[in-house]
């Protein structure tokens, strides 16, 4: 399998004159910079044949990648927690999978993963906007580990840009399907698919937006992007620090309803 460098690419974009955090794995790119007024942190896990994990060579979130977004989220928090103005966390999401391995699995990439993920929480409730931006695949644990807690959710407009629990072989393989029978069903049950709009459709998206150069991105494009960045990061400022915006969708009827009713009988 190639890696795909859309991440990187839309991460060198964005991070151009910023000031890159050092200490980090390899895999996991951070740097501070800015977004018009508003000070940002912007967040990449990217391919490294190198990796000491092979399983985590093609940009997979492993444990390296998981304990490594923990770290450069909670210092975030650590260094704006005195200040009036939180800076935003951008992640930008390529992601193809969590790593699967014996390896992975000994050394408690459950605890890794997780780690990413509360500390995406943690830097949301204390005020910072946390925004991901999707531009090629958001798949598995690796996505819920980076990306999934963002306040707003950006996609760009892609057939490249897919997001699902599994990939579509390991989801043929686990309900015996053939990857052509997946996709029928895929085309009538939305969380069933791949496609953005789908996932669109379920509320889970703040805005999708088109490029013309996806993959090397344009400076319009760059600029494109940057004003829907800042557009998120207002619309966070302007509300709730919680994730409610994401249940308001038809497809999330039964999501809200079940909501409903706990809270009713707790």
């Amino acid at each position: 399998m190639s890696a795909s460098v859309r991440g990187l690419n839309w991460f060198n974009a964005l991070s151009a004159g910023a000031s890159h955090v050092v200490g980090l794995p390899a895999s996991v790119k951070v740097a501070d910079g800015q977004l018009g007024a508003q000070p940002a942190r912007f967040l990449a896990v990217v391919a490294d044949s190198s990796n000491r994990f092979p399983r985590a060579r093609n940009g997979e979130v492993g444990l390296l990648e998981g304990w490594g977004l923990a770290k450069a989220v909670d210092a975030a928090i650590e260094l704006d927690r005195q200040s009036p103005q939180k800076r935003a966390l951008v992640a930008i999401i390529d992601v193809p999978s969590q790593a699967y391995g014996r390896r992975e699995e000994a050394l408690g990439i459950h605890q890794a993963l997780a780690g990413a993920v509360d500390a995406y929480a943690r830097a949301r409730l204390a005020g910072h906007p946390v925004i991901g931006l999707l531009v090629g695949k958001a798949m598995s644990g690796a996505f819920l580990a980076h990306g999934y807690q963002a306040n707003r959710l950006i996609a760009l407009r892609d057939p490249g840009v897919m997001v699902h629990a599994m990939g579509k072989a390991s989801a043929a393989r686990v309900t015996l399907r053939s990857v052509e029978e997946l996709e029928k069903f895929a085309a009538s049950i939305p969380p069933m698919a791949y496609d953005i709009d789908s996932y669109a459709g379920l509320g889970l998206l703040w805005e999708s937006l088109s490029v013309s150069q996806i993959e090397q991105p344009a400076a319009g494009d760059i600029s494109a992007v940057q004003e829907c960045l800042i557009a998120a990061i207002k619309d966070v400022q302007g509300g709730s620090n919680d994730l409610s915006s994401r249940l308001g969708a038809p497809n999330r009827a039964a999501s809200s309803k079940v909501r409903e009713l706990l809270r009713a009988q707790w």
